[in-house]
């Protein structure tokens, strides 16, 4: 039988809804994503920790989830907001229905939702915190919501990096590089796309000696994306310069915001974010536009941009920064997803520059 579910969010807008997966209170950012395809990554992306996803495509579990589409091993999402649910999927690869996979993962869901709707609202007046809930009184609520505080008071990064360093390594012989990873919500692709380039990759946790990690027989280092407001992790971002100084360095999404702060700059949270497949962004290098997988609320201020980092990538739509190099030193940045999962795969080049970049620097 349909249970009535509800969205409360921040402001004292609620959207109704049928409930669905399991059954639980959940409190996160609302946010949206603009993928046509790609669910099973999205829920599974540990930078969506804390926050309540809204898809905005209108059909979402029509191919059911697989065993190979996961990028990390649970589910990060709070909750997850539908306009219409499928509910028997159809692909070869089909596991399990998409309701069966939040239920394993306790993750609570909503269909039948005004999503076009909600999506405007957030557009307008930008990414708000919410809770969904079976109980749909407007001031318990917002009591809940204010109790909790705000996206930005937590330290999100704490809760999805690994507590102990992990070794991913390639056939002996085809071996070529050692990459340290630096865990701040890595996705899989991004060491599997490493491993493709003959790298082994040892993940270390988000806290870890930084200096230690210069001092060792790397090749190079890799900051991964992440969720939350960099400015949380102040006490790490003040030693990642101790990296960049003596390894190539590859930063992405949340990396490239906390590489940025180290070197001097400021971030700032965007109104609603970038999260989706085609964010169009303009590689200044070449001239070339990009269609890009984007997942953040935070973006690199223009302001007082340090002087001895260039600017190498725009996205076109609000003309923020979207990629940055150190002019004298083997460091690249960028504040896209280049691993894609979902989305494109063109911007994967950028993988194939940190390995120049190794191979330069150990000539």
């Amino acid at each position: 039988m349909a249970k009535s579910r509800f969205l409360i969010l921040s402001d004292g807008t609620v959207f109704d809804g049928i409930g669905f997966g399991f059954d639980l209170e959940s409190i996160g950012e609302v946010v949206f994503n603009t993928s046509m395809t790609g669910y099973q990554e999205m829920l599974t992306d540990p930078s969506y920790e804390g926050q309540i996803l809204v898809a905005t495509y209108p059909l979402v579990g029509n191919y059911g989830v697989s065993d190979n589409a996961n990028e990390s091993h649970n589910i990060k999402i709070q909750s997850f907001i539908l306009r219409e649910l499928c509910e028997i999927p159809f692909h070869y690869d089909n596991k399990q229905t998409l309701e069966e996979f939040l239920v394993k993962h306790k993750i609570p869901g909503i269909h039948s939702v005004d999503t076009r709707s909600l999506t405007k609202k957030i557009r307008k007046d930008g990414a708000m915190m919410g809770i969904v809930s079976n109980d749909g009184d407007l001031k318990n609520g917002l009591d809940k919501i204010r109790k909790f505080g705000n996206y930005e008071d937590h330290n999100h990064v704490e809760k999805v990096s690994i507590k102990k360093e992990a070794v991913y390594s390639v056939d002996k012989t085809a071996s070529k590089f050692s990459v340290a990873l630096i865990d701040f919500g890595v996705k899989n692709n991004i060491v599997r796309l490493l491993n493709r380039r003959q790298c082994d990759v040892t993940v270390f946790p988000w806290k870890s000696n930084f200096e230690e990690i210069a001092q060792a027989e790397f090749d190079g280092v890799v900051l991964s994306p992440g969720p939350g407001d960099p400015s949380v992790l102040k006490n790490q971002i003040n030693k990642v310069r101790e990296l960049t100084d003596k390894l190539p360095t590859l930063a992405i999404c949340l990396g490239h915001q906390i590489l940025a702060i180290a070197y001097g700059g400021k971030t700032f949270k965007l109104l609603f974010g970038h999260r989706g497949a085609n964010q169009p962004v303009k590689d200044l290098i070449s001239g070339k536009v990009y269609p890009t997988a984007q997942n953040h609320g935070f973006a690199v201020s223009k302001d007082n941009f340090p002087s001895e980092l260039e600017i190498t990538h725009l996205n076109i739509n609000d003309d923020t920064i979207s990629g940055f190099r150190h002019r004298t030193k083997p460091v690249i940045s960028i504040q896209y997803h280049s691993e894609a999962c979902p989305g494109p795969i063109d911007s994967e080049y950028i993988f194939d520059e940190f390995i120049e970049l190794m191979e330069v620097n150990d000539d």
